[in-house]
């Protein structure tokens, strides 16, 4: 059996498991705060160090993608993704999926399942996120181009496929550098449908510079004991494939990102340095 398991691809595995945890669900579970983005912002890194809170209960896979690709399937597919809290515990229940903070219709799905919800964002400086992003997909055979073709192709690759609003399309998911860092419009399709004080914006570089302190802060927005003290630190999910990169690449995306940093500190009232 170990052996049969061992045959079974990743890409097949994480499918099978979640129908397992359907056909198995008997609650009625739904979480009380979600780590919703950004992608290469240090979302892995944070979710690790929850899950260490005695309070706090994660969902049976980190990634669920409910509500970019499978909310078709519904909320009785969804609430089965959660392990079952003791209710004399007073556990809470999150998930992460780094990709509902770029997906456009994420946010009205959201709102029609978890109206109170709250959510978790870390923005990492838009720069370096881009480029983060583009070694991961040259790591999974996603990106053919050099750096600097991709980052000047995106906008003509991405055209039509926001045209036809195909959000699941591969293109629109992995070769979407430069957009996943424009904050402020992805931010303000957040606070269209949810107040202010229900989402958490975290700037990863504090957050890695200080990050008991940054938990201390999260813990008390999802009302947990905040002095729990976090044993584990060490970051997650490091690239291992960064080659140089040209200083010309930095001029261009540092100038390009120029005016939505500014536009994004005008909306949340505070200025990183980027």
């Amino acid at each position: 059996m170990h052996f049969l398991k061992q045959m079974i691809p990743h890409w097949v595995k994480v499918p099978l498991k979640r129908l397992y945890y359907q056909a198995t669900f008997h609650g009625d579970n739904l979480p009380d705060f979600i780590i919703i983005g950004s992608q290469k912002s240090g979302t892995t890194s944070l979710y690790y160090y929850l899950i260490q809170h005695s309070q706090l209960l994660p969902s049976r896979i980190k990634e669920i993608h409910f509500f970019d690709d499978y909310f078709e399937l519904g909320t009785a597919w969804y609430r089965a993704q959660f392990r079952s809290p003791n209710l004399f515990l007073n556990l809470k229940l999150f998930e992460a999926t780094p990709r509902y903070l770029f997906h456009p219709l994420a946010p009205k799905r959201i709102v029609t399942v978890l109206p109170n919800l709250k959510m978790i964002v870390l923005l990492r400086n838009p720069t370096d996120r881009a480029i983060s992003h583009y070694f991961m997909s040259k790591r999974y055979n996603n990106e053919e181009l050099s750096l600097k073709e991709a980052l000047l192709a995106e906008e003509k690759r991405l055209k039509p496929i926001i045209q036809k609003q195909d959000y699941n399309n591969p293109i629109f998911k992995m070769n979407s550098y430069k957009s996943r860092g424009l904050y402020k419009e992805q931010l303000e399709r957040y606070f269209k449908y949810f107040p202010r004080q229900h989402i958490f914006v975290i700037n990863s570089e504090k957050f890695f510079a200080q990050p008991q302190n940054t938990l201390r802060q999260v813990f008390e927005f999802v009302e947990v004991n905040q002095e729990f003290k976090i044993q584990d630190l060490q970051p997650c999910n490091k690239g291992y494939n960064k080659s140089k990169v040209h200083p010309d690449i930095y001029e261009y995306l540092n100038s390009y990102f120029r005016p939505h940093n500014e536009a994004l500190y005008e909306l949340i009232g505070t200025r990183y340095d980027w």
